[in-house]
């Protein structure tokens, strides 16, 4: 058996075992399992150490992106630019190495939507994902970036991460963030129902919204925007293209089955809405 996990904490209700299942099933690899792991940055180490040969690869998710970097062999440009790993493959001559497929993944599935080039763009919120967001907008965005943060200190971070990628940054206060719905494309990074006060805030004619949330799904500012008539991606977009990537990694085998996952993704939360989970 050919072994793959998701590791973090929390981590009981990742949809990344039911996406890549999936993806095994329609791709006849019946003789590989992926698992998930509850995991904390002390436990990482003793876990990787022990890794045998019939593991591919590993999953990452908070708090571990950034603890795994030291326990590996190596990481790819992308992975370095964010300082954040959450994919892992295990080589053949027993190499671990790290990548990121967030930051690709954002890139794809706003590409999938037609989202290709944008002149600028607002990020809301300046937490774990924003700085991934903000690298993905150095491949697309061609102008300023603004990012509404609550404290100084954010602030300062992101205007470090824009030097690091190259982007151009503003900060702005968090107060002050529906001033920025009406650029081209809003990706919002934030908890769940932190944006809610936005909703009823949201433009005539507007553009793109990213909300990297999945649950609960729709929030209120990605209702108010659909309504609106602008264009809509959500956590579940940005979970599926970065998990093809990391089964294409894993597996060798390419391209991976997008629809397949997407789909078995989409049931596992409306099957979990239903039960109240």
């Amino acid at each position: 058996m050919i072994r793959a996990a998701v590791l973090g904490s929390p981590i009981e209700h990742s949809l990344s075992p039911v996406l890549h299942r999936a993806a095994y099933q329609e791709l006849g690899l019946d003789d590989w399992s992926y698992d998930r792991f509850e995991m904390d940055e002390d436990a990482l180490p003793q876990f990787v150490a022990g890794l045998g040969p019939e593991w591919a690869g590993l999953s990452l998710t908070m708090p571990l992106k950034r603890a795994v970097i030291p326990l590996l062999d190596g990481i790819s440009d992308t992975a370095a630019s964010v300082e954040a790993v959450n994919t892992v493959v295990l080589t053949e001559d027993g190499r671990r190495l790290g990548d990121n497929t967030d930051i690709p993944g954002i890139v794809s599935a706003l590409h999938e939507r037609g989202v290709d080039r944008v002149e600028r763009a607002t990020i809301l919120g300046a937490g774990a994902t924003a700085s991934s967001a903000l690298a993905a907008l150095a491949r697309i965005c061609s102008g300023e970036v603004t990012v509404y943060v609550r404290s100084k200190a954010r602030a300062d971070e992101m205007q470090e991460w824009g030097e690091r990628l190259d982007v151009a940054v503003r900060t702005a206060d968090w107060e002050d963030a529906a001033e920025g719905l009406g650029a081209p494309l809003v990706i919002a990074t934030t908890p769940a129902r932190a944006t809610d006060w936005l909703a009823d805030r949201v433009p005539a004619g507007a553009g793109t919204l990213f909300d990297v949330l999945y649950d609960p799904w729709p929030t209120a500012l990605a209702a108010a925007w659909s309504q609106r008539g602008g264009g809509l991606l959500g956590g579940l977009d940005l979970l599926v293209h970065q998990a093809v990537l990391q089964v294409e990694q894993m597996t060798g085998r390419s391209p991976a089955p997008l629809e397949a996952m997407r789909q078995a993704g989409a049931a596992a939360l409306l099957s979990a809405t239903r039960r109240g989970v």
